[in-house]
């Protein structure tokens, strides 16, 4: 018979400690003055109290191991339940928003992916500013954690291949789950107050650059304005863009870089790669910007470059219309977000690792057809890419684009029109974050999209942050039996 009872335990466990953070907005809103404070004490309460009598009640399992199927389901629970509790501020605050909306907003930030429902961000109570962005610097990083120590475990997506003795960060193995998840909390903890600091040097407010430094870090783009980065424009932006790079840079690399050991960070295929097409998106939409238009100016190729980083790495922030641009650069910049940032980055979307795996195997499949009797190896970083690896990844490929064409017929039957459904579907499948069309606000709001629409989208991006597999196998009883 299934056990529920360890699963439930860290469920919990999880919960309470997402409930003990809301002291931080709730702080927040106490300066600030306006008597917003008491939304979040009562939402600490609730969640502190709920998280905590599961945790007891489960608490008789501690000491067991997971299973496999218990893993699967602990990493989809997690990331269906912090953002319920997480959206109880949004619906007793001054938002007041209702179910939807909240779980929307709450699953946007906890998945990293930056679309809203919320216009009038300006005028907001602090805490809920604040709120917006913890829920998203707590996503980042969870997502980072599951990305190397769960993912490779379940088998997901090719993750295999970064198994613990993949990870040789300190002259021997990582162990599993603690040393992984110390580094990388130490990690993300420097790179968010180097961020912090960098915008406060810059010009940017204390509560901005803090707020900002948490959605930048995590590659997650909310803002504190309904302009979003457009209303810090030059010095910080560009700042901005080196932390967004960062931040979709593989963390255990960046591990081995705080030990002292830097080679293996500019070394990783990964790395190069990445750098290597966001330069070609950037230099694509900035030669267009010059043949058609005539312009090359800084203030242009500052908001190219700006968008065409903050969509590659899945981020989301904005600065201007980017619709305006042209079909090319539009296209250029929907194909970027389909790719995202590295493997064990807080980036989105198929990753960098993935592209590579199957333009290899495509390069040697049309190698065969001219060598059919030669002996062909396909490796990667120097290592031996096993049959299961790169089937785990053509799985994966596939479920994201057949979820992408589900979800945006899905979205078109709701009433939406064809470019609001596709970059609507396309937004949450791959956890980028804005959406394009007639519905979408002037800030970036989704919030004229209909209720079944956004329930849709809450789906998506729980799946594309899951990378849809652990969450699809849930649903087959073959996986549930002994």
């Amino acid at each position: 018979m299934f056990d529920m009872r360890p699963v439930g335990y860290l469920v919990g466990l999880m919960v309470m400690a997402m409930g003990l953070t809301m002291v931080l907005p709730l702080l927040v809103d106490i300066a600030e003055g306006r008597e917003h404070w008491p939304v979040f004490a009562e939402s600490m309460i609730v969640t502190c109290l709920i998280g905590g009598l599961v945790a007891l009640a489960c608490k008789n399992s501690v000491g067991e191991g997971l299973t496999i199927q218990q893993s699967f389901l602990l990493t989809t629970l997690v990331w269906a339940m912090l953002p319920l509790f997480g959206a109880i501020p949004f619906m007793l605050g001054e938002t007041d928003l209702g179910f939807t909306d909240a779980y929307f907003e709450s699953m946007s930030g906890m998945t990293t992916t930056g679309a809203t429902v919320i216009a009038g961000l300006d005028e907001l109570p602090k805490g809920l500013l604040l709120w917006r962005g913890i829920l998203q610097w707590l996503g980042g990083l969870g997502i980072v954690i599951v990305a190397l120590v769960f993912l490779p475990e379940m088998r997901v997506g090719g993750m295999q291949f970064f198994r613990a003795e993949g990870f040789d960060t300190l002259g021997k193995a990582l162990p599993r789950t603690i040393d992984i998840s110390k580094g990388v909390l130490n990690v993300y903890l420097g790179l968010t107050a180097i961020c912090t600091l960098f915008y406060l040097a810059l010009g940017m407010g204390a509560f901005d650059a803090t707020v900002h430094s948490l959605t930048t870090v995590s590659t997650g783009g909310f803002s504190t304005s309904d302009n979003s980065f457009a209303a810090f424009p030059g010095a910080p932006q560009y700042a901005c863009v080196v932390f967004m790079i960062l931040a979709s840079l593989p963390f255990v690399r960046m591990m081995q870089g705080v030990h002292g050991n830097i080679k293996p960070l500019y070394r990783d295929t990964q790395v190069r790669t990445y750098l290597r097409w966001l330069a070609y998106a950037f230099v694509m939409v900035a030669a267009y910007d010059l043949l058609v238009n005539g312009r090359f100016e800084e203030e242009s190729l500052r908001a190219r470059l700006f968008n065409v980083v903050s969509i590659f790495s899945g981020t989301g922030y904005g600065d201007g219309d980017v619709t305006a641009w042209g079909n090319l650069p539009f296209v250029v910049l929907i194909v970027v977000g389909a790719i995202g940032g590295c493997t064990s980055s807080t980036g989105c979307s198929i990753k960098i690792f993935r592209y590579q795996i199957m333009l290899r195997a495509l390069a040697q499949q049309t190698r065969r057809i001219f060598n059919p009797s030669s002996v062909m190896i396909l490796r990667h970083e120097g290592r031996r890419v096993e049959d299961e690896v790169l089937q785990s990844v053509m799985l994966l490929f596939t479920f994201y684009i057949l979820s992408l064409g589900f979800f945006s017929v899905a979205l078109e039957l709701t009433g939406l029109t064809l470019l609001e459904s596709v970059t609507g579907a396309w937004t949450a499948i791959f956890n980028v974050g804005p959406a394009f069309g007639a519905s979408v606000g002037p800030t970036g709001s989704l919030s004229a999209f209909p209720d079944t629409a956004k329930a849709l989208m809450i789906l998506a991006m729980l799946m594309g942050r899951l990378e849809i597999v652990a969450v699809i196998v849930l649903l087959l009883p073959a996986f549930w039996r002994p």
